[in-house]
């Protein structure tokens, strides 16, 4: 294998695709590729996964096999490297006999770089299409959302499976595994039954920081994703749902709002699906209401938005599925509306019959994904620790770190809510018992019920309060649940304490959240009737040329030709997404419409002002936020620095223990105050042990019954918080 310097794959990724700098491990695993080696590369979607085997295929001999799962995937890739001026195609069942016959030629002819087949192309026992391949004489093999291999992966597909023939017929071929979300299990399974067990693993950091996270309650859910779509006309986004019954429902009122939505699911007939997905791609609608069949077919860059209207099986399924928003690296929005019946449901759903093991972890799974949807913690920060990333306590853009905290004495409600607990004989899920509390009239409530003294008496309180109030005791330990069907609430010992007036309960509220989901502003400043002009040109090129429109350029490169106003060839070359071919075959037609505007407004380029070899298009997430101290926290700061053990700061400031735990941990993880005044190593490695044991959940209680009665829960919240500042 040739060796290539970092200059000329910098010149080469410039030339062909009209990037100026690698993106996350690219480079590395380029140079790997490149070397000869078997590379598994795990990226964020959006992270550029494709580059790390197109460009490759450019600088390697002969030609690179793709594995590709899905048609519309295929097709999407293919019209890309079309638009770029890159000799590629695809063999699938969508193409007649003919058209096959054309590609094989033109792949033995060698006029094709990269091809493209499904798995199903490659029979376990086929001779013949392995003998094809070899008058093919491939350079390299990709093998593309990898994590389709494994049974343990949430998207198994079984004609994956086959393709370790490739590797056992191609021995000195590189091969190349690539996905977006792949925990441990997932990735052993890849190299495994792939065939590539020395493989060179790259991971690349699962963040996304254009992408804002928010977990919303499931209440009047139409109304709330109508009012937010109709906040952002102009923008396309995707709805996940979890039934097709629901997908046609979603859509269908959507649509009665005036809003243009299709929906999209695996019961549609094969044009109908491929209809739908063309006419969003073409953005001829705005909004796609889906199920899971609708996502790896997608490479649309603009997508602004993606709404889970019922909550997914898994973290890594939620993860992938949000992915598809921002791949240009614009300001996105995740949005998921949560319930606890969603929760129910998936239960049925995941059990795998005669199959106990499967079973367990995809229970497992599903678990982590409720933990993660009432959890009081960062939501990226969740994400990020669940794929074995350590990441700060505050991102600055999800719902948890956009709200201002403060903290009520609860302890009245709390006591309510036990009492209820009780006198209803600990048999109960929280939305029975909340109910009572509000005096329901609904014929759920039993009639003996009805007569107990505690029904009613939390009429004044909010549901969505008593729901947050339920949430935070669990999570921290005050409250049990049963793991059955029926989630009964339960008390144990700390309850008691409660109840009883020992322990006072302060409750932190979300209050005065910033509401991004309205807040568009973008840090470059252009003319909106500029960018109209711009959008126009590549609707006409895009119509013209049969492709979707961000095929020709994607927003991110209008926004800074409109930013910047470019006014000759060379000054496009610098506008990202601009590659050689490119400036030759559209340069002259946006340059038309850039030198006119320039003209009529009498204003001249402003690339001196870009950044060179920089994408600066995204506005930059708000720096990560650290919880502000406030007096009451400050007074438990300062008499600690006296010398006061915190049950004596408890006595004397006459709040709970758990109050000053709570005080402690924040200076904790700020770095004002060193852990080890507060527990010895031993004591913290144990604990974090612990929280990876127990799954990375957000969640005291697990924690504490691995630990036992040695370890408080103060001293497991300091260590957690520590741990998740990144000072570890």
């Amino acid at each position: 294998m040739a060796t290539y310097s970092t200059e000329k794959l910098h010149q080469a990724l410039k030339h062909f695709f009209g990037y100026d700098e690698f993106r996350l491990n690219q480079l590395p695993v380029i140079e790997t590729v490149l070397a000869g080696n078997d590379v598994m590369g795990i990226m964020p979607t959006g992270g550029g996964k494709s580059i790390c085997y197109q460009l490759p295929a450019m600088l390697l001999p002969g030609i690179t096999i793709v594995v590709s799962p899905l048609i519309a995937l295929m097709k999407d890739q293919v019209d890309s490297l079309l638009a770029n001026g890159i000799h590629a195609a695809f063999l699938n069942s969508s193409q007649s006999p003919d058209e096959q016959r054309d590609v094989i030629v033109n792949a033995r002819n060698g006029n094709i770089k990269l091809l493209y087949i499904a798995p199903e192309r490659i029979p376990a026992n086929s001779s013949s299409f392995i003998e094809f391949l070899r008058t093919l004489n491939p350079s390299l093999f990709a093998v593309d959302e990898a994590h389709c291999i494994s049974s343990w992966g949430h998207d198994f597909r079984p004609e994956y499976l086959k393709l370790a023939i490739l590797k056992q017929n191609f021995p000195h071929t590189p091969v190349i595994a690539l996905t977006a979300s792949a925990d441990k299990l997932t990735q052993d399974d890849i190299v495994q039954k792939l065939a590539i067990q020395r493989a060179q693993v790259f991971i690349s950091s699962f963040n996304r920081p254009n992408i804002f996270y928010y977990i919303r309650p499931k209440q009047n859910v139409i109304g709330k994703i109508a009012e937010y779509i109709l906040k952002h006309q102009g923008q396309c986004g995707i709805i996940y749902a979890l039934s097709r019954a629901s997908t046609e429902e979603v859509a269908g009122k959507l649509h009665a709002m005036g809003i243009k939505a299709a929906y999209y699911h695996a019961g549609l007939d094969a044009n109908e699906r491929s209809r739908v997905q063309e006419g969003f791609q073409k953005d001829e609608y705005q909004v796609i209401v889906a199920t899971i069949a609708f996502g790896m077919g997608i490479d649309k860059s603009n997508v602004r938005f993606v709404i889970h209207h019922d909550v997914p099986k898994n973290i890594e399924g939620y993860y992938q599925e949000t992915g598809r928003a921002g791949r240009d690296g614009l300001k996105s929005d995740a949005i998921l509306f949560y319930s606890r019946g969603d929760i129910m449901k998936l239960k049925r759903f995941v059990t795998v019959d005669g199959n106990a093991e499967q079973t367990n972890i995809a229970m497992n799974k599903l678990k982590q994904m409720e933990q993660f949807c009432e959890a009081d913690t960062c939501r990226r920060q969740y994400l990020m620790q669940y794929f074995g990333e350590k990441f700060p306590a505050y991102c600055g853009s999800c719902d948890y770190c956009m709200s201002s905290l403060e903290q009520r004495d609860a302890t009245v409600d709390a006591q309510k809510l036990l009492s209820a607990i009780v006198r209803t004989g600990e048999r109960y899920g929280a939305g029975y018992i909340i109910d009572f509390l509000r005096g329901s009239q609904s014929e759920k409530i039993q009639e003996a019920h009805k007569s107990l003294k505690t029904y009613g008496i939390g009429k004044e309180v909010k549901k969505d309060e008593w729901e947050l109030l339920v949430k935070q005791m669990l999570n921290n330990g005050f409250l049990e649940r049963t793991e059955d069907q029926y989630a009964s609430l339960q008390l144990n010992h700390h309850s008691h304490e409660i109840l009883k007036g020992e322990t006072q309960l302060m409750l932190v509220m979300h209050k005065g959240i910033k509401d991004q989901l309205t807040d568009d502003e973008e840090e470059l400043a252009y003319d909106e009737q500029l960018m109209k002009g711009l959008r126009g040109v590549r609707y006409e090129l895009a119509d013209r040329e049969h492709v979707p429109a961000y095929n020709i350029l994607p927003d991110n490169s209008l926004v800074e030709m409109a930013t910047y106003l470019p006014q000759n060839d060379n000054e496009l070359k610098q506008i990202s997404g601009f590659g050689d071919y490119k400036v030759g075959k559209y340069g002259s037609h946006f340059l038309r419409v850039l030198r006119q505007y320039a003209e009529e407004n009498k204003v001249a380029s402003k690339m001196h002002l870009k950044a060179p070899k920089t994408t600066r298009t995204a506005k930059k997430p708000a720096e990560p936020k650290q919880p502000t101290a406030g007096n009451t926290q400050l007074a438990t700061l300062s008499l600690f620095r006296e010398g006061m053990t915190i049950p004596e700061i408890a006595q004397s400031r006459r709040l709970s223990l758990a109050t000053i735990e709570n005080h402690i941990a924040l200076f904790v993880s700020d770095g004002t105050i060193e852990i080890s005044q507060l527990m010895p190593q031993r004591k913290l490695e144990a604990i974090v042990a612990a929280l990876h044991q127990s799954g990375q959940t957000a969640a005291l209680k697990p924690i504490k019954d691995i630990l036992g009665d040695d370890y408080s829960y103060g001293e497991i919240k300091v260590a957690l918080d520590y741990y998740r500042s990144g000072r570890m």
